[in-house]
């Protein structure tokens, strides 16, 4: 059965609030050498992609206009030189963009096998977040098994698969949440201490919970304030790791804290990266992470679906600050 020439797709029809997003028509894009067409049933809604709506995240040279950036089908066509995948082969895939679609190409080793226990909802919502966790966390934050980890936003996407690789791969986790049963999301999926921002301090509880020395690692997307208080939280040695700043991209730091501590912060963002060093990081995944997902020791927490049509409706759901983990959009 061939390919149709034309898929539905959610368009962006100006920068604004969710009400921009569209429903459109679009042709089906056709893989070149390396890539593949992926037939889309389930796509994840990330803050990437609101900030891409309001027009303050363009999508990288050659990309989609679409917003997604990630989602989970079947192979519908490979380009030349793709030897890994075949036509029908289930896959979760990261996007350069063009995941509000029924039909959307990526590099084909930003793909990765759809893990045996989960549907295709569950695994719309792998890439993005493990990437983005793998990338800052372990490679440029190098947590280790019997050391600690502090993530703001707990129970956001990133925050519980942060809490649940760390926690598989032997290091203790704190977080901190907004909200008392945004805190309990975070104890039940394996976090030691969760602090909700609103009503304690994130230095003293961490401090506390660590005999005075502080943690070693921190994930932060807060920015703003917090980047002091984070060196303050820090263990000597420890590693600050910014991936947003809601807060603000712009803190006063005591850098006299930072020496004497021998911190290092550092940090990323995982779209603009290349399409090299974004196929790396989906090894690593298949190596250290697969296999934990494949055995049912992690999942990804799937918060709310939306049909695709329903995009501006996901998009106000995510805004509003009430979801624990992942917004997924269905592609019928």
């Amino acid at each position: 059965m061939g390919l149709p020439g034309e898929m539905r797709v959610v368009e962006i029809s100006g920068p604004g609030g969710p009400e921009v997003l569209v429903p459109g028509v679009r042709k089906v894009p056709q893989p070149a050498a390396g890539e593949i067409l992926i037939r889309v049933r389930a796509a994840g809604v990330n803050r990437p992609d609101l900030l891409q709506r309001a027009g303050s995240y363009a999508p990288p040279p050659g990309a989609s206009d679409l917003p997604g950036l990630e989602a989970a089908g079947e192979v519908a066509a490979v380009g030349a030189g793709v030897s890994r995948w075949h036509v029908g082969d289930p896959v979760c895939a990261l996007l350069p963009g063009g995941g509000y679609a029924e039909y959307v190409v990526t590099p084909a080793d930003h793909a990765l096998p759809v893990p045996k226990p989960l549907g295709m909802v569950e695994a719309a919502g792998l890439c993005e977040t493990f990437f983005t966790v793998w990338s800052n966390v372990f490679e440029r934050g190098r947590l280790l098994a019997g050391e600690s980890l502090l993530v703001h936003g707990g129970s956001s996407g990133i925050g519980t698969t942060a809490i649940q690789i760390a926690r598989a791969r032997g290091a203790r986790v704190f977080v901190t949440a907004g909200s008392e049963a945004k805190c309990q999301a975070c104890l039940d999926l394996g976090a030691e201490m969760a602090v909700n921002h609103r009503e304690a301090d994130f230095v003293a509880a961490v401090k506390d919970a660590t005999g005075g020395r502080g943690v070693d690692v921190i994930l932060d997307m807060v920015g703003g304030d917090y980047l002091a208080r984070d060196v303050r939280a820090l263990a000597p040695d420890g590693r600050l790791v910014m991936i947003a700043h809601q807060k603000g991209a712009e803190a006063a730091l005591n850098f006299a804290i930072v020496m004497v501590k021998r911190l290092t912060i550092t940090g990323s963002t995982l779209r603009p990266q290349s399409v090299e060093a974004k196929a790396r990081i989906a090894e690593a995944l298949r190596r250290e992470v697969w296999p934990l997902l494949d055995a049912a020791r992690i999942a990804p927490v799937i918060a709310e679906t939306f049909p695709l049509d329903q995009a501006a409706e996901a998009h106000a759901r995510l805004e509003s600050g009430e979801v624990t983990g992942k917004i997924v959009l269905e592609v019928a």
